[in-house]
């Protein structure tokens, strides 16, 4: 058995990555082509051009982290027969399953996150929102 990636996770986080793109570069078009180009009446008032900037950084930065989160989420592998779990999440050494000391069962039914410890004191966390395949394994472990 293996964990593999939840496509709603996916698709929402890089939606959201990809909406703030867009408003960080709506933004821009504002600061660098409307801002400078619409007069302004005595005595009105309007956002500064800064503002305009600060927040397409702003936005640019957020969608980047969002991106990136989701992409290395997308490449966590964890692997499990009978007996060991292998794989980036076990820092790809081969574990027994067996050598499980605690499975902290706390947030499980909340948010089917499953944190295990190994005797080594290795934290190997196993989130349900990130991946498929966490159910098999807590069957398994429980």
């Amino acid at each position: 058995m293996k964990l593999g990636v939840n496509r709603e996770y996916m698709v929402r986080h890089l939606a959201v990555a990809a909406l703030f793109m867009v408003l960080g570069l709506w933004f821009l078009y504002d600061a660098i082509f409307v801002y400078p180009n619409t007069p302004v009446a005595p005595g009105e008032h309007r956002s500064s051009v800064s503002f305009q900037y600060s927040s397409a950084i702003l936005l640019a930065v957020a969608s980047v982290i969002i991106w990136v989160r989701a992409r290395i989420a997308a490449h966590e592998t964890l692997e499990w027969d009978d007996t060991k779990m292998w794989g980036s999440l076990t820092g790809g050494k081969e574990i027994l399953l067996s050598d499980v000391k605690v499975a902290d069962w706390n947030k499980w039914e909340r948010k089917s996150i499953l944190l295990l410890v190994t005797r080594e004191g290795r934290f190997i966390s196993v989130d349900g929102w990130h991946h498929t395949g966490v159910d098999e394994l807590a069957k398994r472990l429980g």
